[in-house]
């Protein structure tokens, strides 16, 4: 067995005395029998959609004191999301080796109400200090999707625990590579934890990283070659009229 060498979350898990089976997401039985041992500094979460991977990093956000809408330890109670709370926080269980100073939970689908949030605080005559100033020093709103994106994941990340719910959703494979640079510099260091919700080949490809897929009875480790993601991915690339056949309805890929 892999030996840990992360230096924040070693673990969740449910707690089967809290679980009732009959409602999503706890029908799920990768959730229902959810049992995670953190042992790399960047583990990704893979599986198809309704899979549960994003409801369980957005569980794990708020045990880590961030807010299920997205942000870091400033935003809790900001209220800037649709949800007031995670679904599973409740069932689930965290173990740490320490809690971090610092960390971020970057939410994909919810970064507009995030960059609203940072508009009105710059309006707002009781907020102290300058609310963009861990986020490039300007209105995420005066930037293209990706650019805002990029803004928060690169400026905002360094030492400290960071969950990430596809976070590849505006950005370009060159900027997802610039992600997993920044990434690895910080995670090298030994001071950084990644957790990361993907459906992006490109980011799966960090070295060591541990792969856990919630596709099956239970979350379990892949390896790259045995996801999804990179068998389509290289199968449509080296074949295209292979996959098209079978799209239009002319055979098996």
């Amino acid at each position: 067995m892999r030996k840990s060498t992360v230096p924040y979350l070693l673990g969740l898990r449910v707690n089967p005395e809290l679980v009732d089976g009959h409602e999503y997401p706890l029908n799920l039985p990768a959730v229902r029998s959810l049992d995670i041992s953190f042992r790399t500094p960047v583990t990704f979460f893979v599986g198809e959609n309704g899979a549960g991977k994003s409801t369980v990093i957005e569980a794990l956000a708020e045990l880590c004191g961030f807010p299920a809408s997205g942000g870091g330890r400033n935003e809790v109670g900001a209220n800037h999301g649709p949800e007031p709370e995670a679904a599973l926080t409740n069932q689930l269980r965290p173990s740490f080796r320490k809690r971090p100073r610092d960390g971020y939970f970057f939410r994909a689908e919810l970064q507009a109400h995030f960059a609203s949030l940072l508009d009105d605080r710059r309006q707002d005559p009781d907020f102290r200090g300058d609310p963009y100033g861990r986020y490039g020093g300007r209105s995420l709103y005066e930037r293209s999707h990706g650019e805002a994106f990029l803004a928060v994941l690169h400026e905002r990340i360094g030492p400290g625990l960071y969950l990430f719910d596809e976070p590849e959703s505006a950005l370009s494979p060159q900027r997802q590579l610039t992600l997993l640079a920044h990434m690895a510099q910080l995670a090298e260091n030994g001071n950084s934890q990644f957790v990361v919700a993907t459906h992006s080949p490109i980011l799966l490809t960090y070295p060591g990283a541990e792969i856990l897929s919630f596709d099956g009875d239970r979350v379990e480790s892949i390896a790259l070659e045995d996801t999804q993601h990179y068998q389509i991915t290289r199968g449509i690339l080296e074949a295209p009229e292979r996959y098209w056949k079978h799209l239009r309805g002319g055979g098996e890929t």
